[in-house]
């Protein structure tokens, strides 16, 4: 009897961990027939295969989030500045994904200025603001600098799509939000839960102290608390000027009237 108890508490823990796990793996959702092209790599900074990699995984995600993930890269002959360079590609291709000029997450990579820039429009605009821009750009930033172009790139895409599962306003570097530190709590509480049915299983001990103890003749002999010190430590913290590559910029308003938040980074 107890045997097909275990057996029992083992089948519920694997399901408890199924069931909190499933929801973290990402779906495919976005068929090759539905997928457009998100990817418009003028500078030419990756090859056929990337490009197309780098197509399905922005389909596939900006799917989930209903939000473009696009990717521009651009030798900016005009020599606009990283934004505008941004802001009149989003108005002229009527970038979205519900609909023409709605929700898109750009990033442009301007190889005339050496700058990279990051915009959200809409419902990017509301989850990948301006502070969780500068998050991405920064992260990515090492890879661009050493040209590692496509692993970039995927990262913005992910990034993306991790923080735009959040909701606007929570720090979306908490660990909480970490996939690892999920299924490890996952794991821990399933595991709390076997141990449980488990002990439970086996019988319940009824027998305490109190089964034995008078309280009648049971008391506190003697206490005593004696109060040493406190000592208090002041110490300056000195503030971090070193903004990491010059992340930044803000948003803005595109000659469209499409307001976007903004990221700009050299790199």
């Amino acid at each position: 009897m107890r045997k097909r108890k275990h057996v029992l508490a083992l089948t519920t823990f694997i399901l408890f961990v199924i069931c909190l796990v499933a929801p973290l793996i990402p779906m495919s959702v976005a068929s090759a027939a539905d997928s457009k092209n998100l990817i418009y790599d003028e500078a030419n900074l990756l090859n056929e295969q990337e490009k197309s990699e780098l197509n399905a995984l922005a389909n596939e995600y900006g799917a989930e989030r209903q939000t473009d993930f696009v990717i521009y890269t651009s030798n900016n002959e005009q020599q606009k500045s990283e934004m505008l360079l941004t802001e009149d590609f989003y108005d002229d291709q009527g970038l979205g994904y519900d609909k023409a000029h709605g929700n898109a997450v750009i990033l442009t990579i301007d190889m005339y200025n050496r700058k990279m820039y990051l915009a959200g429009f809409y419902k990017g605009k509301e989850y990948i603001d301006n502070g969780r821009a500068d998050k991405i750009t920064a992260k990515i930033a090492p890879d661009v600098t050493d040209g590692n172009y496509k692993l970039a790139f995927e990262k913005y895409i992910k990034l993306s799509y991790e923080y735009m599962g959040i909701r606007p306003g929570v720090n979306p570097d908490n660990i909480l939000f970490n996939i690892w530190f999920q299924l490890v709590a996952s794991v821990a509480i399933g595991g709390i839960a076997v141990g449980v049915m488990a002990y439970r299983s086996g019988g319940r001990v009824t027998v305490n102290r109190a089964t034995y103890e008078d309280s009648s003749t049971s008391s506190v002999i003697d206490r005593q608390d004696r109060y040493i010190r406190t000592t208090v430590t002041k110490r300056k913290i000195e503030k971090n000027n070193n903004n990491g590559g010059g992340g930044g910029g803000g948003g803005g308003t595109s000659r469209g009237g499409h307001s976007h938040s903004g990221s700009s980074r050299s790199f």
